[in-house]
């Protein structure tokens, strides 16, 4: 692996700086992003930048850094450093190694998301005199994403650092800029029965008959609301159902792992409610994920700055858009006042996760570029 070049302004030090972050194994569980959280500690320390690391488990940090003046609040990054297994799949490139063929670089977390962490964490550095001499950025850089925002989560308690006046969100979006995602709301249902011989159910209380007529109540669930204009329609979803521990017994107990994805305007303290009219006495309902939909008006003035930012280096006129994935935003965004936010990465969307994920190298250029023109307009705003 070639060192990152000593010159920041350098384009294919991004590149290199991506190579560096997929060498690291942080697929989660377990994590274990520390070390690679330290490699853009020791590289932000070294421009300049005031850095923490905040340890929250056994191998796993988030690392906060900042630079400017304080003049006014700072522009905002974020992005995570966790990554989602292989999958059983075979990769016929090395998902560690950063392989680059045909200008795509290949492996895990080259798309979502280390070349959208590399991209932020290049532009700022190649940035560095201008952020000396304004309200500057902070850099939000966490763990633990990928299984629901638990490091987000950690940090947003934190203090000790500034608060970003507007947050970036590398995420995966082929660099093109987003006014929102959807939310998520995971449950977990749970059916008790009473268990009986296999040969005597009527002495019993079935458990899975309890959860198949409830998912048949869910199928039909009505969210009462209409379709947001960009982020369409809400959505529920049965992904995982599982009772009973062997076919001669009754079960006593039964799970239904629902999914809903809601979007702006729709609240997870009423979607609850609604939910537990309808699943009555049936089963309890256990909450495993919750995090709000995002949603910036496209209008908002910010946003207009970067949706022209993102046109002059794409040559693509941008349009208001969103996605159903989650991101950080659902901690951060309502953390810090509701701030403006936007998700834009050079990642490519419907790569997250897939056998064989890349980024395109073009795009991780293009990324720093929009990057550094975001910091220099927010330098400038008045």
């Amino acid at each position: 692996m070639p060192p990152i070049s000593d010159d920041l302004n350098a384009p294919a030090d991004v590149v290199a700086l991506t190579r560096r972050l997929m060498q690291f194994d942080t697929i989660n569980p377990p994590g274990n992003e520390a070390p690679c959280a330290q490699v853009l500690r020791d590289l932000l320390d070294a421009a300049g930048f005031e850095t923490r690391l905040y340890p929250f488990g056994a191998g796993r940090a988030n690392l906060v850094a900042w630079l400017g003046n304080g003049s006014a609040p700072q522009l905002g990054f974020t992005g995570h450093l966790d990554t989602v297994p292989l999958g059983a799949q075979d990769w016929r490139h090395d998902p560690f190694a950063g392989e680059i063929v045909e200008g795509r670089l290949y492996g895990r977390g080259s798309t979502d998301m280390k070349g959208g962490v590399a991209a932020l964490v290049m532009a700022c550095l190649a940035e560095r005199e201008t952020l000396r001499d304004g309200p500057g950025v902070v850099l939000l850089i966490t763990a633990a994403e990928e299984t629901g925002s638990e490091g987000a989560r950690a940090l947003a308690a934190e203090t000790g650092f500034p608060r970003p006046g507007a947050l970036v969100v590398a995420e995966p979006t082929s660099n093109r800029p987003l006014s929102g995602h959807k939310g998520a709301l995971w449950l977990r249902l749970v059916a008790q029965g009473v268990t009986a011989h296999g040969s005597m159910p009527e002495r019993g209380v079935n458990a899975i008959y309890k959860a198949a007529r409830l998912i048949e109540r869910l199928e039909g669930f009505d969210f009462a609301t209409p379709s947001h204009p960009v982020m369409g329609a809400p959505s529920l979803n049965v992904g995982t159902v599982s009772g009973g521990l062997n076919i001669n017994s009754v079960p006593d107990r039964a799970e239904i792992g629902v999914d809903i994805r809601s979007v702006a305007g729709l609240d997870h303290a009423d979607l609850r409610a609604r939910l537990e009219e309808i699943v009555g006495d049936d089963a309890r309902i256990e909450p495993m994920v919750d995090l709000p939909p995002v949603w910036t008006d496209p209008q908002d003035p910010w946003m207009r700055s970067v949706f022209a930012a993102s046109e002059a280096v794409s040559g693509t006129p941008a349009r208001p858009e969103s996605v159903s994935y989650f991101t950080d935003a659902s901690i951060f965004t309502p953390a810090y006042d509701g701030l403006p936010t936007v998700i834009l990465g050079p990642g490519e969307p419907a790569l997250a996760h897939q056998t064989d994920e890349y980024c395109e190298i073009a795009k991780l250029h293009d990324a720093v570029e929009i990057y550094r023109m975001l910091i220099r307009d927010w330098k400038d705003r008045p």
